[in-house]
């Protein structure tokens, strides 16, 4: 029982890898069985298509990302406390998944109804319309200037996942290491955060 559940974690993580490398088009059960060390034989035998190994592989990733940022979003904190919780998640969640923001690019690229789908349509989706509505909350109370929320959203996203997507190029621009590239990113959570808050200033 043990070798079983070991092969069947050899599968996933080799598959994670692969697919985050190549995407769902580029990839073939030969690249995951020889990434997990097995034969294709075997890696049929758990997984019968590579469009299923593909569906738990993206579930798995979507539901880490996304539970978080849902009890974020459904929660009692604060609006400023909110953004800045979401914004530390992210750039924590993409430290340790790095290829995920390319691959998910790629995806959309090769076969966007298929992410809207399995993303958009996940049961832990967070609640967006709930956050933009206490942003519009906000801006009535004077509390944050008036913009349109779907900015914020864009603003957040995209200056948290840039500096993942941008990586290779980023790290021999300023030649950075694997260390120093992580303290970066970790000192990045408190900047992207003061700069979304500082513009929300009335």
């Amino acid at each position: 029982m043990q070798t079983t559940n070991t092969t069947e974690q050899q599968i996933i993580d080799a598959a994670k890898k692969i697919f985050m490398q190549k995407g769902l088009a580029g990839a073939r059960m030969q690249d995951i069985a020889d990434e997990a060390g097995i034969n294709k034989a075997m890696l049929h035998y758990y997984y019968r298509s590579k469009d299923k190994l593909f569906d738990m592989v993206f579930q798995e990733a979507m539901e880490n990302l996304l539970k978080r940022i849902n009890v974020i979003f459904k929660g009692e904190m604060a609006f400023e406390e909110k953004v800045a919780a979401a914004v530390d998640h992210y750039i924590t969640f993409l430290s340790g998944n790095p290829h995920l923001p390319v691959f998910i690019i790629n995806e959309i690229n090769q076969n966007p109804d298929r992410i809207v789908e399995r993303f958009v349509h996940a049961p832990d989706f967070p609640d967006i319309k709930q956050f933009m509505k206490e942003m519009l909350v906000e801006m009535e109370k004077g509390t944050i200037r008036k913009m349109n929320p779907m900015q914020l959203m864009m603003n957040m996203l995209s200056m948290c996942i840039f500096p993942f997507v941008a990586r290779p190029l980023i790290s021999n621009v300023f030649g950075m290491n694997d260390q120093q590239y992580s303290a970066l990113m970790e000192e990045r959570k408190k900047s992207v955060t003061e700069f979304i808050l500082m513009s929300l200033r009335p």
